[in-house]
């Protein structure tokens, strides 16, 4: 199997976490493996641990990972010990329903709560029928458990004492009330061991064993708003009869199965069924093959079908195997010791997500007696965590579409805009109008700057000119502290200056030039209008790079108008076109409507066409009674028919022969003689 030696068998070992509250340092409980006990084939038994009170409030137990099954320790009254139950998880909360123990079957529902790691048992023992008469559900095994909503639904089973056809049992988690469902249509023969998976609103049942142990390969739906059910023909390579084997549904399209037992042996074939086409197709394994093996429990996460245990009629398997069912490869996940649960016969295994990881959680199960063991394999190291996640909330349905969105990507950083609300249209409209305004605001920055430097520049200039004449006239020196306009930094045209910045403070040159400066030294007033007419030159080049800035931002604001002008016009389409599609959705929902009206009234039309048949068998029997009645009465008559002919023809003969006589006696009579006279 898988080539794995066994050395490699002996590395599993079953671990024991004891999952008590965390401190308040955050200090995790610790994870041990168990010694190997010197009988490996006996239970191990997890002692309970002490866990605070129910009610009290506090953080949840924390859960390390692994890669090998481990013993959850768990408070609480733990459940009578069984095999061949059958579990689900509903509200991260496992609910076990009947089984087997050593003295009989079970009825009872236990519950596992799994954010307080704690074992309850269901209060309630009246259920109601469809009749409001108070009843009891029958004790079962080999039944099947399949969660829909805050309900949990039992299909089929072995029960005692037994039924001809197949039940559907519904256990609401909030009451905690049992009520048996009234089905309709050509409901299925009664069986254990077989595989139920749920699809929208709907059951699919396939396989199993009936009463008289014959193995089945028959396919049925069960609808759960009608509570009808319906045989479903399929065609291609059908599976053959098999029980006790593992099936999955992959995003409510492909129905997967494997394994089980057949009349004489195990089986290890896998085969799919496409709802879209009804056809049945065998999948070719690309590298090893698993052994054949019935009795195994199957989850599938994501991608990933995880199937542990099963086995074979001389051995059973510890192996816990992973089957990708886009990649149609077989791995291997972990390899259980001989003590674990997943080696057992008879156990259940569901799926659950705690604390943001997911793991697998085996419970029960047989090896020489029942067993009440609950442990966990932890899928974080196994897979990657993007393989783990389970399908989101928004199943795609039977022959669904999926919607595509449109991004739209315009010139000045406009962000996409994608028409798959109308709320994200406004938001992106919204945040196009607020960087249309931003723009606006800078060009008129660069507008105010450019103002701002022409009157920068015409003051220097009258400026320059007065001190110019000044000093031609022999007039006073500059003072230090004569103070200029500021120059803007057209660097950052974006920027507000400061307008009582000093040319000074910027140009120590011209500092050190007008305090050096002597009256009547006309080297020094030569280098300051040199210095001057470089200054108004700068300042001209300066000009021209604003004027240039800001046609670049006209042009750009006229880009900007266009692309904000295309986004409106993608608004308008995109609005038309989520119109458009709000039309179509509404006749498809209408579509919809009239074809689960016309369901019904097939079904309904059914129920009558099946009545009337039952009916008319009833008169064709009458009928034939009558007509063997009739016969016999003809018969008999035909008999007396035949007697009375048989007289008659006797009588003829006694009447021929008496005609015979008289006319002998009147020829022997003697001629009367004449009287003498």
């Amino acid at each position: 199997m898988f080539g794995i030696s066994r050395r490699r068998t002996k590395l599993g070992r079953v671990k024991k976490v004891q999952l008590s509250e965390s401190s308040s340092q955050g200090i995790r409980s610790p994870a041990r493996h168990l010694k190997r006990q010197s009988n490996q084939n006996s239970d191990y038994t997890a002692p309970a641990n002490d866990c605070t009170d129910e009610n009290e409030s506090g953080p949840s137990p924390s859960i390390g990972n692994s890669e090998t099954w481990m013993v959850l320790s768990v408070s609480g009254d733990k459940p009578t010990p069984r095999f061949n139950h059958a579990a689900t998880v509903v509200d991260n909360k496992m609910i076990v329903v009947g089984g087997e123990s050593g003295s009989g079957l079970l009825d009872d529902v236990q519950v596992l709560n799994f954010s307080r790691f704690s074992w309850s048992g269901a209060s309630s023992k009246i259920y109601l029928s469809p009749s409001s008469l108070p009843i009891k559900i029958p004790a079962c095994k080999g039944h099947s458990l399949v969660s829909w909503g805050k309900k949990v639904l039992l299909v089929g089973g072995k029960t005692e004492p037994g039924s001809d056809r197949l039940s559907v049992w519904a256990f609401d988690t909030e009451t905690e009330g049992w009520s048996l469902m009234e089905a309709k249509g050509d409901i299925p023969l009664s069986r254990s061991g077989h595989t139920v998976v749920r699809a929208n609103s709907a059951l699919i049942l396939f396989g199993g064993e009936d009463g008289k142990r014959r193995k089945l390969n028959d396919l049925h739906m069960f609808d759960l708003k009608s509570s009808t059910w319906l045989p479903l023909n399929c065609t291609g390579m059908v599976p053959s009869p098999r029980c006790n084997h593992v099936a999955t549904l992959y995003n409510d399209k492909t129905l997967f199965i494997f394994g089980g037992s057949s009349k004489s042996k195990s089986l290890n074939d896998l085969y799919s069924l496409d709802f879209e086409t009804m056809i049945w197709s065998r999948i070719k394994i690309r590298g090893s093959h698993p052994s054949p093996r019935f009795g195994c429990c199957g989850v599938l996460c994501g991608t990933k079908w995880y199937i542990a245990g099963g086995g074979s009629r001389k051995k059973r398997f510890a192996e816990t195997l992973i089957f990708d069912v886009l990649k149609f490869e077989w791995t291997v996940a972990a390899v259980a010791s001989p003590s674990s649960v997943s080696t057992t016969k008879g156990f259940s295994m569901v799926l659950i997500q705690h604390n943001e990881k997911s793991f697998l959680v085996a419970f029960g199960g047989i090896k020489r007696e029942p067993s009440n063991q609950v442990e966990a394999l932890f899928l974080d190291k196994i897979n990657d965590s993007a393989g783990l996640r389970p399908a989101g909330k928004g199943r795609r349905r039977l022959f669904g579409k999926r919607s595509s969105s449109v991004s739209l990507s315009s010139e000045g950083g406009i962000n996409s805009f994608q028409p798959s609300s109308g709320l994200a249209a406004r938001h992106n409209l919204q945040f196009t109008n607020e960087e249309e305004n931003n723009r606006s605001m800078k060009i008129a920055n660069l507008l105010e700057d450019k103002s701002s430097a022409s009157q920068t520049i015409s003051r220097e200039l009258d400026h320059s000119d007065a001190e110019i004449h000044a000093q031609g006239a022999g007039g006073n020196s500059f003072r230090e502290e004569t103070s200029l306009d500021p120059e803007p930094d057209i660097s950052s045209p974006g920027v507000n200056h400061n307008p009582t910045k000093s040319l000074l403070e910027e140009d120590d040159d011209l500092v050190s030039m007008e305090t050096s400066y002597l009256p009547g030294d006309p080297v020094a007033a030569s280098n300051i209008y040199k210095f001057y007419e470089g200054k108004i030159a700068s300042l001209l080049r300066k000009n021209g790079m604003l004027e240039g800035q800001l046609a670049a931002a006209l042009a750009n604001q006229k880009a900007v108008e266009k692309s904000f002008s295309a986004v409106l016009k993608s608004k308008l389409e995109t609005e038309r076109k989520l119109a458009d599609t709000m039309k179509e959705m509404e006749f498809l929902n209408e579509k919809l409507s009239n074809l689960e009206l016309t369901q019904e009234e097939a079904n309904s039309m059914s129920n009558i066409v099946h009545s009337d048949n039952v009916r008319l068998e009833h008169d064709v029997a009458f009928l034939k009674a009558v007509l063997d009645d009739t016969q016999k009465e003809l018969h008999s008559t035909r008999g007396i028919l035949a007697g009375e002919r048989a007289r008659t023809f006797q009588l003829q003969v006694e009447v021929f022969h008496l005609k015979q006589r008289l006319q002998s006696i009147e020829a022997r009579a003697p001629t009367p003689r004449k009287p003498y006279v």
